[in-house]
């Protein structure tokens, strides 16, 4: 008998002669989440286990294992030999001194002896004695279950709960985008959510060094670093616009300051996330939230980028569902440190927001477009995460 995690899949199981291609994905990212722990992942029919682990480290593996996208749930199990015998033994580890129980099992292997029903009938049976009149069985509401996994070779699984994953599809699958990331609440939500349709997720950063600090940088590396851990690694670029924001605020009307902002950054986003092969943008915004994120403003933002989609995962979410996911995801309590993003700067007491695109043109012929974002790109710093 010995202690091992059996991961299972989620979407993949629905994919057909192409599934070879997601569950070698899925494999690979298992892998990195198991990166520094002493442990041997194998593959069996339709699952994983993780066996050989230091049980010291048990708690720290499933929470790794819980952030990697693909995996639909986890269970801590004991595997052991496949005679009704050798499971009692095991099942009385997970038996509780008293209290109502169920015991559900599948039979992988077709040729045992004894049918799913037979099985859970007679081991139910064999844990009602061991009892002594302090357990009953209750097939409805159960205070606990014993779940019993028959596989092949004389083998046999016992464990008590299934333990949620993070579902989705394994990063990796689905392309690359680039994540215009901030140091609010929504972006990294928005990346997260991308990653877990099976998007590799890069990151692009905006600063305006030194009206903003170093602390607010810091807290975007922080915030790339958590996104991370469902990313499987990502890599985290940085851009100085603080010479934008300054030659907008002197030469522009200050109403539309955000938007001409917005544009300069889609301009670089897109050929930043060309550079490196992205093939999407990506942002935090949901419509109506602040100024700049109305239909007329996203369209006037939007109408610079030439050659790449921009996708919105939040757009149709209220604050309230964010901040429930940024709990979720381990983001909101860096989001919520008090040091401000480059959009802050120079920000107008009236920023327009229904803006027209005729008087944005207009506000943005002013400016030395090309020359502004040449010095920008000047400026990038790559951070490998």
């Amino acid at each position: 008998m010995k202690r091992v995690i059996i991961i299972r899949y989620s979407e993949i199981f629905l994919k057909g002669k192409n599934r070879g291609f997601f569950e070698r994905a899925f494999e690979t990212n298992l892998r990195r989440a198991l990166e520094g722990f002493d442990a041997e992942l194998v593959k069996q029919i339709g699952r994983y286990l993780v066996q050989n682990f230091n049980e010291d480290e048990l708690e720290e593996i499933v929470e790794k294992l819980k952030k990697v996208f693909g995996l639909h749930t986890l269970s801590v199990a004991y595997e052991t030999n496949s005679d009704l015998q050798s499971i009692f033994e095991t099942a009385k580890l997970f038996c509780r001194a008293e209290g109502t129980f169920k015991v559900e099992s599948h039979r992988g292997d077709k040729q045992y002896p004894l049918t799913s029903v037979e099985i859970s009938r007679t081991l139910g049976g064999m844990l009602l004695e061991y009892g002594k009149g302090k357990l009953k069985v209750d097939v409805h509401d159960p205070d606990f279950r014993i779940q019993v996994d028959i596989r092949e070779h004389g083998r046999a699984l016992v464990f008590g709960e299934f333990i949620e994953g993070a579902n989705g599809m394994p990063v990796g699958t689905a392309g690359k985008g680039l994540l215009l990331l901030s140091g609010g609440i929504d972006s990294p939500v928005a990346g997260h959510m991308m990653a877990k349709r099976g998007m590799n997720v890069e990151c692009l950063h905006f600063h305006s060094y030194p009206y903003t600090n170093m602390q607010a940088k810091e807290k975007v590396v922080d915030l790339a670093k958590i996104l991370s851990e469902y990313t499987c690694g990502t890599t985290l670029y940085t851009v100085k616009v603080t010479h934008i924001q300054e030659s907008i605020h002197e030469k522009c009307k200050p109403q539309y300051m955000v938007t001409l902002l917005r544009r300069f950054m889609y301009r670089i986003a897109e050929r930043q996330a060309l550079r490196i092969k992205a093939q999407c943008l990506i942002t935090g915004e949901s419509l109506g939230q602040v100024a700049s994120q109305t239909i007329e403003g996203m369209t006037s933002s939007n109408s610079v980028v030439e050659k790449l989609p921009v996708l919105r995962p939040l757009v149709g979410f209220d604050k309230n569902e964010i901040i429930e996911r940024s709990v979720k995801m381990g983001a909101y309590e860096t989001s919520i440190l008090p040091f401000e993003d480059c959009c802050t700067v120079f920000l107008p007491d009236f920023p327009a927001i229904r803006p027209k695109l005729e008087d944005i043109l207009r506000e943005e012929a002013k400016l030395d477009v090309e020359g502004l974002i040449a010095e920008a790109f000047e400026s990038i710093e790559k951070i490998e995460i």
